[in-house]
């Protein structure tokens, strides 16, 4: 099987796109991802383990969270295909956007310490100017 059908089969699952949507340009972990995403964290986690097996996925292990976000290498490619398919965005977007601009807000305070080496790549004001 070629690395171009192991991607593909990796954001062929719309719950799987918007994953990787979200973890772009911010390191967020499974419970994040499931509270912005209004899902099951177990459920998250596999979508999560199918992108990660795919080779899409850097992260940082951190206490006992884990922080997933796009491999830089990826993230033209993505930006390419989220920009291509930008007329038919999934109704969801706006929405995780909006969950996650929140979510990010209360990171702080929460459960989740946050990743200390996958800084953000300027996603906070990327999903705030989609929320617009």
């Amino acid at each position: 099987m070629t690395n171009a059908v192991i991607f593909a089969r990796a954001l062929a699952d719309p719950t799987r796109w918007r994953i990787a949507r979200l973890v772009m340009h911010e390191a967020l972990c499974v419970c994040e991802l499931a509270d912005i995403l209004g899902m099951p964290q177990s459920s998250v986690s596999s979508h999560v383990q199918v992108i990660r097996k795919a080779g899409l996925l850097e992260s940082e292990k951190c206490e006992k969270w884990t922080y997933f976000r796009i491999e830089g290498k990826y993230l033209k490619l993505l930006g390419t295909l989220e920009k291509f398919f930008e007329e038919t965005n999934e109704p969801e977007w706006e929405r995780d956007a909006e969950n996650a601009v929140a979510r990010l807000k209360t990171r702080e305070g929460s459960c989740c310490p946050g990743p200390q080496k996958l800084r953000p790549r300027n996603r906070l004001k990327s999903l705030t100017s989609n929320c617009s």
